[in-house]
């Protein structure tokens, strides 16, 4: 039986979830809280820690989950933690992603 992932939220990575919650709220709460829904869902779903795939502009050993318009960058820690580690907007400029350690 499969240990089941431990998922931790780097602080940037839970600023940046406010911080797109906050912008969105501005136009529609109800679609403010869709997309942290499917966000924070999206990383609920994670079953072995290499299922996602590397980030192309980061590279090993960060990968990525892409949600609606949002990719969300998170590292291995181990064979069964990961550590979610930044939320980044897919219609911004890719050279201004930088994860923050």
């Amino acid at each position: 039986m499969q240990q089941e992932i431990r998922i931790v939220w780097d602080i940037h990575a839970k600023t940046d979830l406010r911080l797109i919650h906050d912008f969105i709220k501005l136009k529609s709460p109800q679609g403010a809280k869709n997309v942290i829904n499917d966000i924070i869902s999206e990383t609920k779903n994670i079953k072995f820690v290499q299922q996602y795939q590397v980030d192309e502009i980061l590279g090993e050993p960060y990968r990525r989950i892409v949600v609606r318009n949002y990719k969300i960058i998170y590292k291995v820690h181990s064979e069964v933690e990961i550590r979610i580690l930044q939320i980044f907007d897919t219609r911004q400029n890719p050279i201004q992603l930088k994860v923050k350690k």
